[in-house]
């Protein structure tokens, strides 16, 4: 995934890629006076200030870490400064706005401060030049420019004219880090209060005049159709305007266009229509699922090779083998799908909280045969995307529909819809042997994975999956390729198993299944090894070296800092806690997200003696991403990701049965409530390299040490996600298969083998 999907998602560093800044070809400022050096910054002869935001805000905070980077190196006090949130309009030609892959700060950091830099420098020469000084004698001040010898100043908006003048300068000098006013300062989220107050304006809250609302009957079968249907008795629910067909979208389905969202739900719900199922009636989650498991024993592709672990492994003194189940998971984000389309003869105007509107754009002017240009899309305040919102499926229903009727209109999907339409987080099954030598050293390491295509791709290239070596070339699957521990042989491999489901990035991507199965397994091989986890991935970590794969670089001395700093935060060492009635245990998991962020973590979990429950009463966490630009943000996305993983690990999980999934609402598909909650302890290295993303970095170690710490309490393994009550009472444990008892393998003294349970 280094250069097709792995690049699609995760942001790369490369300028080019990310993020062309051309100071020298930007458009014109909307007036002559105006001071625009590039797309994020105007400045007006007013004073006012103006900054563009290049990122969705759907809870991470980037209207907040991305002003902060532009405003430190500006120069101008924050109360200064309006935001604006960019469009898909001439002025960010050119420019990245896509949010994905954890990419924001990374994929911005050089080149807005850059962009502030530039502005800071040209506004010096501009008020040099009026006084006839040299710019080294002047310096910019809060949104100012002062020349100390003199005491002259001038704000930055009355030399706006003059510096719209003059020339861009090719490398303008950036703050030396000492001098950062809020880069590493803790900043409170700028729409924090109108969050708070409900004044925030997300995509459901917004409005455009005349508009109609539309909710679409789906067909419920995967990959189904509709054969027919009676508008009837929807057209006698008040309020109810058009009933249309649209074939856009994942889900054929009819529309229902109101003056109302509940008059368009109730008349999709009066619909009479005949669905033809289509080829995917009888697809079973659950059966799919086993077969994933039965492919374990196909060959796969490779996907890494070091030393012979298939000779090790036979000269090995004990051996373990487990098999680990990760379900189809749903995004579920609390603002459902929604936008808001009107088509016009030759154009269309788009409202939507999307993470990707450069696609939406690309993707409804060959829709509507228009030039790109004539579509903008306006991105709205977003109320949770986790991947779910880089597929801009749910535009192009809502152009159909606008285009059919003749207004604008906004389409909402319902809960279920949301629920159960969607692209989901596809299974995973991952079987891991290891051993050790007659000295009790980890020897060999060998795993195989069974995963699913990101059907979001669209069809595979045969040709090229021909390649055995694909998934390998993609540094793919995450979390197996870049296993940072250190195996004298260690071999992966992949074998690919693609069902009708469709299936797309949810948050961490192919880390969590990967993570969970690796970092359980390690722990079970320390148990078998009479070792202290953690203390045993400190030693498979050395020398502290960084390991090149391909494009990635593994380095295991920053994974070695946060596994120390976890020790030490979490008093890793100190004697088990008493409970009465209750069992209680912690658990490590840790782990490198795509190179530049280092997470490790603590569980401290109790399980009730006789009713099996679970309670996570503190997780501590690690983390070296490199330079933080905002503490009180990275805490935020830390509780976050953690809370997001802990619903994955306790509840999360998405069943289809007869061709349709199952879920459909909060009460099914359960997330972790505020009762639920642990105490979250996040401790961050100080680092001046630079930042690493953070989105999705704190989601993969979460079920592995949840997992280890019930197996510390209890003594029972649990390797098939969620981690239920059931799974854990006395009187059911011994006879599920998600509780199957891990293979270990001795020799005996006569060479020959013999097996226990472990």
């Amino acid at each position: 995934m280094m250069s097709t999907r792995r690049a699609f998602l995760k942001t790369a560093a490369g300028a080019g890629l990310l993020l062309a800044i051309d100071v020298k070809t930007f458009c014109a400022a909307e007036t002559s006076a105006d001071f625009a050096p590039n797309a994020y910054i105007q400045i007006r002869p007013d004073n006012s200030i103006q900054l563009w935001v290049t990122r969705t805000e759907m809870g991470q905070g980037v209207r907040t870490t991305l002003p902060m980077m532009l405003a430190d190196e500006l120069e101008v006090d924050w109360p200064q400064i309006q935001l604006e949130q960019a469009a898909t309009v001439p002025r960010f030609k050119g420019i990245r706005l896509r949010t994905s892959g954890s990419g924001s700060t990374v994929g911005t950091y050089n080149a807005l401060r850059k962009a502030g830099a530039t502005a800071r420098a040209m506004l010096i020469g501009a008020a040099a030049e009026k006084w006839g000084v040299e710019p080294a004698t002047c310096r910019a001040q809060s949104g100012t420019v002062v020349h100390p010898p003199s005491g002259r100043k001038a704000n930055y908006g009355e030399l706006a004219d003059a510096a719209s003048k003059r020339p861009v300068p090719e490398n303008p000098p950036l703050k030396d880090p000492k001098d950062f006013r809020y880069i590493g300062k803790p900043m409170k989220r700028t729409d924090g209060q109108a969050i708070l107050t409900g004044k925030a304006t997300y995509g459901l809250d917004t409005r455009v005049p005349d508009m109609l609302y539309a909710v679409v009957r789906r067909c419920p079968y995967l990959k189904g159709s509709v054969i027919s249907y009676d508008r009837t008795k929807a057209m006698t629910v008040s309020g109810v305007r058009y009933v249309v067909p649209i074939e856009s979208g994942l889900a054929t389905g009819i529309a229902v266009a109101a003056d109302n969202t509940w008059s368009a739900m109730k008349g999709a719900e009066l619909l009479e229509v005949n669905w033809n199922p289509g080829p995917n009636r009888n697809f079973d989650s659950d059966r799919f699922l086993r077969e994933m498991e039965d492919a374990l024993s196909e060959s796969g592709y490779f996907v890494r090779g070091d030393g012979d672990a298939g000779k090790a492994a036979a000269s090995a003194d004990r051996k373990l083998e487990a098999v680990y189940e990760f379900p189809f998971q749903a995004h579920a984000p609390l603002e459902v799908m929604n936008c808001i389309a009107h088509v016009r003869a030759g154009s269309c105007e788009i409202w939507v909280p999307t993470q990707a509107p450069t696609t939406a754009q690309e993707d409804i002017a060959k829709q509507l045969r228009v030039p790109v240009d004539a579509v903008k899309v306006n991105v709205t305040l977003t109320g949770g995307g986790f991947g779910r919102r880089l597929f801009v499926d749910y535009v192009p229903e809502a152009v159909e529909v606008s285009k059919a009727i003749g207004k604008p209109v906004q389409v909402v999907w319902t809960r279920s819809d949301d629920m159960r339409f969607g692209f989901f987080q596809p299974p995973s099954i991952v079987r891991i042997a290891g051993g050790f030598d007659n000295a009790g050293k980890p020897l060999y390491w060998n795993q195989r994975s069974v995963g699913c295509d990101l059907s979001m791709f669209g069809p595979l290239d045969e040709k090229a999956m021909a390649d055995p070596r694909h998934y390998s070339n993609d540094g793919s699957p995450w979390g197996s390729f870049d296993n940072p521990y250190n195996f004298p042989n260690l071999q992966a491999d992949f074998v690919r198993r693609n069902s009708p489901v469709p299936t797309g990035p949810w948050r961490a991507v192919e880390y969590p299944a990967q993570v969970f199965a690796r970092e359980s397994f390690i722990d079970e091989m320390a148990h078998a090894a009479g070792r202290d986890p953690l203390e045993l991935r400190l030693e498979l970590l050395q020398p502290g070296d960084i390991l090149k794969l391909g494009d990635a670089k593994v380095d295991r001395g920053r994974l070695i800092g946060a596994l120390k700093l976890v020790a030490e935060k979490s008093n890793w060492h100190q004697a088990a806690v008493t409970m009465p009635g209750r069992d209680w245990g912690h658990g490590v998991a840790c782990n490198i997200y795509s190179d530049d962020c280092f997470m490790a973590q603590v569980a401290e979990v109790s399980v009730g003696k006789s009713a099996g429950d679970i309670r996570v009463h503190r997780m501590v966490c690690a983390l070296d991403c490199g330079r933080v630009i905002n503490p009180l943000g990275l805490e935020g996305q830390t509780e976050s990701g953690l809370t997001w993983g802990l619903t994955a690990t306790l509840h999360g999980r998405i069943d289809f049965r007869n061709g349709t999934a199952v879920q459909e609402n909060y009460g099914d598909y359960e997330v972790i409530r505020m009762h639920e909650a642990p105490v979250i302890e996040t401790h961050i290295i100080p680092s001046e390299l630079p930042p690493g993303g953070f989105g999705e970095t704190a989601v993969p170690p979460v079920a592995p040490a949840v997992a280890n710490a019930i197996f510390a309490a209890t003594g029972k393994r649990i390797r098939r996600l969620p981690i239920t009550s059931e799974k854990l009472r006395p009187e059911k444990a011994l006879c599920e298969r998600f509780l199957e008892p891990g293979i270990i393998r001795r020799k005996s003294a006569s060479g020959k083998s013999a097996q226990d349970n472990g």
